[in-house]
């Protein structure tokens, strides 16, 4: 049964304090629409909340279901494409493909996780996907991999130069939430970007789904990043090492945004690594992170009503709550902001400056934009003042790229990821160079 998960990845706390309801209430949603596609009626209206479902019988659903079958032909898939909070309700817009016409439709959940509404919606007119000026697919290949640890097969696709041999190859490392394999957020693919980019000048890369897209029923407990996301870059460095052709003594691995803050952690149980891309990585733990970017919204609202400031001082006591290491009298799948308290202890005994101060052997390279509205030029300055010594260690700040490593002319907020733009063609270059160093030694 396919599962649906969050577009946005983003570390924002309007995405990560309920990111992990949102999830499964997205894999409801899905499974909602398929009970009703196998007409099992009696088990879609389960999925009420029982002051509603008393109200709306299996009879009326299977009536409603022959409605939008003979308007909309045959049901095919279903797809989420918003999730937000309205009040006490959290509401699913999701996408019904049929064969005559796609159809959006809101669902509206109670905190107890129970539908109480389900209405036909306005279909959004999205952006599509950019394919960039610079992925010239005649330059390079693809071909599907996976990417395997005990229980777990990712599928993945190794992008490869062609007719080159002793090619370098980096391995791509998601941000916060549950990712494909390019990174999507909304129409744009900053992996998929960065993939075409690279093969085309002669780098390979691999890309891969992450765990939480696919494994998300794992996640309803006790977890940390080594489940989320070391485990499996580990993995694909070590299968990086098996591709044909490549120069082994360059094997790269590349973080955006949480996989960029976890580079220097999985750099010391990957020493085949020859170095390391921080793109967008906070220097910060994530609980000061999110208290910036809580503020900054908090300021651009310029709501000063007393309802907004005591909601945004219980935030902030919320947020204090997040810097405990360690777990005292609670449990480890306790949760705060919607993440297991496992995970907060296990980010705030890590350091990762001070783990990448330790790296002396890998060359380090990290990238900063400067409209980035997730992880701010405060992180880059941390970064340039802990390491610019180190004779491993390259620094660049690019005024003009977000958070998704694309040009843009302000800073905005969520809403310029609705908007297809590709990843910065300069960046891409400046990569290149930076990894090619090797070849002129």
């Amino acid at each position: 049964m396919k599962k649906i998960t969050l577009l946005i990845f983003a570390m924002l706390f309007s995405t990560l304090s309920f990111s992990q309801d949102i999830i499964k209430l997205f894999n409801r949603s899905t499974d909602f629409f398929e009970l009703m596609n196998q007409k099992k009626f009696t088990e879609a209206q389960a999925y009420f909340d029982p002051g509603v479902s008393a109200k709306i019988s299996a009879e009326d659903l299977q009536k409603l279901w022959g409605v939008f079958n003979e308007k909309l032909g045959k049901f095919e898939s279903a797809n989420g494409v918003e999730s937000k909070v309205n009040g006490d309700f959290f509401i699913v817009i999701v996408d019904g493909k049929f064969a005559n016409t796609t159809q959006s439709f809101r669902l509206i959940y109670n905190k107890a996780g129970n539908m109480v509404g389900f209405t036909p919606a306005p279909l959004k007119t999205e952006a599509k996907y950019l394919n960039p000026a610079y992925a010239d697919t005649t330059l390079y290949k693809e071909k599907e991999i996976y990417v395997k640890t005990p229980g777990h097969s990712l599928v993945g696709i190794l992008t490869t130069p062609k007719n080159t041999k002793n090619f370098p190859i980096v391995v791509l490392v998601h941000g916060s939430g549950p990712g494909d394999m390019d990174e999507t957020v909304g129409p744009n693919k900053p992996f998929k970007d960065l993939a075409a980019g690279f093969a085309a000048k002669g780098v390979a890369s691999i890309r891969y789904v992450k765990r939480t897209r696919i494994y998300s029923g794992e996640f309803g407990g006790a977890f940390t990043v080594k489940e989320e996301v070391i485990d499996d870059a580990v993995a694909a460095v070590t299968l990086a090492a098996t591709v044909p052709d490549i120069d082994k003594k360059q094997i790269y691995l590349m973080g955006h945004s949480l996989g960029g803050m976890l580079a220097p952690k999985i750099a010391a149980l990957t020493p085949e690594l020859s170095g390391l891309i921080l793109a967008a990585a906070p220097a910060r733990s994530f609980t000061d992170l999110i208290a910036e970017q809580e503020k900054a919204v908090f300021d651009a609202s310029k709501d000063t009503t007393q309802a907004t400031k005591v909601k945004f001082a219980e935030l902030n006591k919320e947020l204090d709550r997040t810097r405990l290491v360690a777990l005292g009298n609670m449990k480890p799948d306790s949760t705060i902001l919607g993440l297991p308290v496992s995970y907060w202890i296990d980010l705030n005994k890590y350091n990762q400056v001070e783990t990448a101060k330790k790296i002396n052997k890998q060359r380090i390279l990290i990238v900063q934009g400067g409209n980035d509205f997730q992880v701010s030029t405060r992180d880059y300055e941390l970064w340039d003042a802990a390491l610019n010594k180190k004779k491993n260690v390259t620094l660049k700040l690019y005024p003009d790229l977000n958070h998704l490593l694309s040009s843009q002319v302000e800073k905005g907020d969520t809403r310029q990821y609705a908007m297809a733009s590709s990843v910065s063609e300069t960046l891409i270059n400046d990569l290149v160079a930076w990894i090619k160093l090797n070849d002129k030694k």
